[in-house]
């Protein structure tokens, strides 16, 4: 079965979805270009209290945490622009029926129809 959308809202889910994948990316490689030594060189240079220690680990944990789910973000998004690709964007892939425009605006990358979840 084939999209039931036009040609024309799957440019505009396209281009979401691309603006999308390009803000999850940036702030992937904006985490990684961060060395985790940085900023603890920078409190070498203080009193090296255990509390910013802490914090500064903390910091890092999460960041690698975040970059976690903005990878898994990005297959995500990726998976929607092959769907778009081969003409299956918009239909559920439980029950191959079409998933309301409303759902796709809230959530380009939705797979299933609220009720499938």
């Amino acid at each position: 079965m084939k999209t039931h959308l036009s040609k024309d809202q799957l440019d505009k889910f396209k281009k979401q979805l691309l603006q999308l994948r390009e803000e999850n990316a940036e702030k992937i490689d904006e985490n990684r270009e961060k060395s985790p030594n940085d900023s603890i060189n920078e409190l070498a240079d203080y009193d090296n209290h255990p509390g910013d220690m802490g914090t500064e680990q903390f910091e890092q944990e999460r960041d690698a945490g975040l970059n976690l789910v903005r990878e898994d973000r990005l297959r995500e998004i990726d998976d929607a622009l092959e769907r778009i690709e081969n003409g299956t964007y918009g239909l559920s892939e439980k029950s191959g029926k079409p998933i309301p425009e409303e759902r796709l605006e809230v959530q380009p990358t939705a797979r299933y129809l609220v009720e499938e979840q």
